[in-house]
């Protein structure tokens, strides 16, 4: 599924191209490019829930304070490594990431099927996250130069 999310991002992120918005008109096009059905429909739920929680009906996702202090559930550590979390508590710290922004980066990463998420991948789910929330051009921007800074400029590999 998050290779079908990388594919998605990597061809629609800095293209002219509109994205399709389509259910089945992406559905025949990830079929093309060779993903399994039951991970496109895998990623197209993954970016559905994206959507909505940008709507702002999700409980959990109240600002209540500038600072907040995070502390995670067995299954969120099991899937985000000390690293991972480590680097979450560093995005906020220098403004990539809102409370709201983290609590959606963990919950988008809570439904991926990898057991466990390495720091490169966290990387990706964060900037599409910070790329599908309006509003976030700057904190996107500087994500952005937090991965190619540390790459050949290619979008992944």
């Amino acid at each position: 599924m998050f290779d079908i999310l990388m594919y998605l991002f990597e061809n629609y992120v800095h293209s002219e191209v509109e994205f399709l918005v389509d259910e089945d008109e992406l559905t025949q096009e990830l079929t093309r490019a060779g993903f399994h059905q039951s991970e496109i429909i895998k990623a197209i739920s993954w970016l559905e829930h994206l959507a909505e929680l940008q709507e702002g009906d999700t409980p959990y996702l109240c600002d209540h304070a500038q600072h907040s202090f995070r502390i995670y559930t067995q299954d969120e550590m099991d899937k985000l490594d000390v690293e991972c979390r480590g680097f979450l508590l560093f995005l906020e710290q220098i403004k990539v990431l809102s409370v709201i922004i983290r609590e959606m980066v963990i919950d988008r990463v809570m439904e991926l099927d990898e057991p466990m998420l390495i720091l490169e991948d966290l990387k990706w789910v964060v900037l599409m996250v910070l790329f599908n929330v309006p509003g976030n051009e700057s904190a996107y921007e500087k994500m952005e130069d937090l991965i190619f800074e540390q790459h050949d400029g290619r979008l992944h590999s």
